[in-house]
């Protein structure tokens, strides 16, 4: 019984590790689009954490980085617009042209809105993205990404003030410890 929970322990402490690892790093570099991975929206304004990954996206594609934007993010309970409606209107806002931008709006799950984001690509003949989002969101992101056929190039979003408190990180970085490597064998 011991041995089995420090198996255990062991198991959480490097997939912990790794969670870490994958929120410190940033890979972008010049790709076909920017995933933005969606979050919250009230009443048509994005939320802290959804404005923090499009302002992250949208710094990326001033650079050059990328000439096409892909918003994901469904309707939530309730919802009359869509988290991806809600960012495209955020980011033509920030100078990025609606030619630039594909929507994909069903997704309910980061694997939903991964798996329709990456086939909105490959109708549009994209092999390559960088995906934005929280930094404890990355490895997980790169698992279902390249369980959908895409080697992703990682950019974390930095919190947003109102995001930022600790407590906030801490549960993040604990409920993504154990998401990513459920992430490995089940696909949810």
């Amino acid at each position: 019984m011991l041995a089995t929970l420090s198996v255990l322990l062991l198991c959480w402490l490097a997939s912990l590790s790794a969670v870490l690892v994958w929120a410190l790093e940033d890979d972008a570099e010049h790709a076909d689009a920017i995933i933005v991975m969606g979050a919250a929206q009230y009443q048509g304004k994005p939320s802290p954490v959804l404005r923090s990954r499009l302002d992250h996206a949208v710094a990326l594609w001033q650079l050059g980085l990328a000439n096409r934007m892909v918003l994901t993010g469904g309707f939530g309970t309730g919802d009359t617009l869509s988290e991806a409606g809600v960012s495209r209107h955020y980011v033509m806002s920030r100078g990025v042209p609606d030619t630039a931008i594909l929507l994909e709006s069903m997704g309910r799950t980061s694997s939903q809105s991964m798996r329709a984001a990456i086939e909105l690509m490959h109708t549009q003949q994209l092999q390559t993205a960088i995906v934005v989002s929280d930094p404890f969101h990355m490895l997980r992101l790169e698992i279902i990404a390249r369980r959908y056929g895409l080697e992703p190039l990682t950019s974390p979003a930095l919190p947003s003030r109102a995001g930022s408190r600790i407590w906030n990180h801490w549960s993040f970085l604990l409920a993504e410890s154990i998401k990513a490597p459920v992430a490995l064998v089940l696909d949810w």
